[in-house]
């Protein structure tokens, strides 16, 4: 008796962790397949940005939206009064949609800009769902590619189209700029990024931490691992296929960069970003010490006037016939 006592309570705690680490892979597992946060606007809200957007103002022309459909996605295109040199696909972040993203196209009031939610989940969910369960990259940077290939056969040549994202966004620019570049038809104009999550694995460990360690947080990677696993099954994805170094491989980026560093990020950790810019031919890192998503507020406007002087830069270069 003494034995199985001494027995129930040697497991009784390790039963403990256990339940606690399926507990809390199960709901980050969700969390990163249906983010709990995100809930699509009404399209009379978006419709009203949208026209704001179209009106311009602060220095910024505006110009007027055209919609289609490009295999299953919608497309929205806003066109400059003046001709543009090229055109920015914005890509939006985790939790987010093309509505929450739209207003980055101020950054870039010289150029077309053209946005759209990745798996169309937005209008799911307003039709009452079930939406599409993110993948953290997989199908969505496979979107991103048929936006470009959508373009190009509008007549846009591929170095005139510019990538813009932040958080999942940059992670999904950098996926689809890969496998576009191992087409081998030539660089795009060049790839704004900022923040990109490491792999659904790193991002469910980071998650499990929040924002600053706890004691009990030597569970995060063995939490991180499952949840990425579960997340995987959910979504019929494999976790593998979103680590972005993986995804990058030996690939040497002839497509120009910018990158926006939040050297304090624990989400999006600062060494990936730096060993992601090693793979491209021309780069420019502009460090900023805070988590990403918060760059354009700590720059302030000088962060409109870096995107502003490396896009003038590339495009310059289009012109010019060469890089």
């Amino acid at each position: 008796m003494k034995r199985l006592l001494a027995a129930g309570l040697v497991l009784l705690p390790l039963l403990g962790t256990g339940g606690f680490m399926a507990w809390k892979a199960r709901a980050v597992a969700h969390e990163l397949v249906d983010p709990p946060f995100y809930h699509p606007q009404p399209l009379a809200r978006v419709q009203a940005t949208y026209a704001e957007l179209a009106a311009g103002g602060e220095g910024d022309p505006g110009g007027r939206w055209t919609s289609e459909d490009v295999q299953g996605l919608q497309l929205w295109r806003l066109h400059r009064r003046m001709p543009a040199p090229g055109v920015v696909l914005l890509l939006h972040g985790f939790g987010d949609d093309r509505w929450g993203t739209a207003p980055a196209l101020r950054w870039f009031p010289n150029l077309d800009a053209a946005i759209f939610t990745y798996l169309r989940r937005d209008d799911a969910l307003r039709a009452g769902g079930p939406a599409p369960p993110v993948t953290f990259g997989v199908r969505e940077s496979e979107n991103v590619v048929a936006i470009v290939h959508r373009l190009e056969a509008e007549g846009i040549p591929r170095n005139h189209i510019l990538l813009m994202g932040r958080s999942l966004g940059a992670s999904v620019g950098l996926m689809a700029l890969a496998d576009l570049e191992r087409e081998g038809h030539g660089p795009l104009a060049g790839i704004v990024w900022e923040g990109a999550p490491a792999s659904s694995r790193d991002f469910a460990e980071r998650l499990v931490r929040g924002p600053k360690d706890r004691w009990w947080h030597f569970l995060a990677p063995a939490i991180g691992l499952l949840a990425s696993r579960y997340a995987g099954h959910l979504g019929g994805y494999d976790p593998s296929a979103t680590n972005l170094l993986r995804r990058v491989g030996s690939l040497r980026f002839q497509t120009p960069g910018l990158c926006f560093l939040a050297t304090q990020d624990r989400l999006a950790p600062p060494p990936v970003q730096q060993a992601v810019a090693t793979h491209f031919e021309h780069i420019q890192v502009i460090p900023v010490p805070t988590w990403h998503l918060h760059c354009s507020e700590v720059l302030g406007p000088t962060y409109a006037a870096d995107i502003a002087r490396a896009t003038g830069v590339w495009y310059s270069s289009t012109r010019q016939g060469g890089r």
